[in-house]
């Protein structure tokens, strides 16, 4: 298996356990944190968190990136496909779930809150289809 292939398929592996932790335990925990000390929470949860997906998101672009020419085995179809997933994925980092995210490091807004859960549902779907397709491409 193509090294690249496989650094790829582990981030995004790796990248689809996240996910799914957050969705289900991380993100609906948020609002039992309390008012009083949920800015200092948030501030410190989204710094440490970053130092777990930032390095892996990065090397999964990256490798993303380099497979728009596949390896052998891994058809160009699937190779946009993922691709065209990835990009999604960042899109609605940088303009959904960051912006809730920024919110939340300044004050507790149920509405943010709510709206980070609901809409980190699109990446929680787009990670695990990409493992998926990964694995079976």
């Amino acid at each position: 298996m193509n090294p690249i292939f496989q650094l790829h398929l582990f981030s995004t592996l790796f990248m689809t356990g996240v996910i799914w932790f957050a969705q289900a335990v991380h993100y609906p925990l948020l609002g039992r944190v309390g008012k009083e000390s949920f800015v200092a929470y948030e501030r410190e949860n989204t710094r440490r968190t970053g130092w777990i997906v930032i390095p892996v998101m990065m090397v999964e672009l990256a490798t993303g990136l380099l497979l728009w020419r596949p390896p052998q085995g891994f058809s160009s179809g699937c190779a946009w496909l993922n691709a065209g997933i990835l990009a999604g994925i960042w899109v609605s980092t940088l303009t959904l779930q960051g912006p809730r995210h920024n919110v939340l490091t300044r004050k507790f807004d149920p509405q943010a809150w709510r709206s980070l859960v609901r809409t980190n549902w699109i990446r929680t779907a787009a990670w695990t289809f990409r493992g998926i397709l990964l694995l079976t491409c």
